[in-house]
């Protein structure tokens, strides 16, 4: 079967339920907890090119980072909107799922069915 990665956090409802699904259906997955281990620049366009998505379509508005880092300025460009998203992963919609070079977001959990 396919290699999924989860870009995860624990203290997430969805997150959780993504991963279990996941677990569920016996796909091999690598836990990432972006938290603690943010995706690179690099790999943060990989995962947005997969998603087909801009930077700021990934992002979770609400987050009080999300203004801290400046995020709500109109003038950044997309790559430094993918620099701040490295810097402050919180503002980073979760979880995504990844596998090959296809992903999607588990909002809702089941989403990751179309990845299996």
């Amino acid at each position: 079967m396919a290699s999924f990665t989860i870009y995860h956090n624990p203290r997430c409802s969805k997150s959780r339920q993504t991963l279990e699904i996941l677990n569920d259906k016996g796909v091999d997955v690598e836990i990432v907890e972006y938290l603690k281990t943010p995706p690179s620049k690099t790999k943060l366009k990989s995962i947005l090119k997969a998603l087909d998505m801009q930077p700021q379509d990934l992002m979770r508005k609400k987050e009080a980072e999300y203004k801290e880092a400046g995020l709500d300025d109109t003038t950044l460009t997309k790559e430094q909107q993918v620099e701040k998203m490295v810097a402050f992963p919180k503002v980073i919609e979760r979880p995504i799922v990844v596998s090959g070079d296809k992903a999607v977001i588990g909002r809702p959990p089941e989403n990751v069915l179309d990845l299996i």
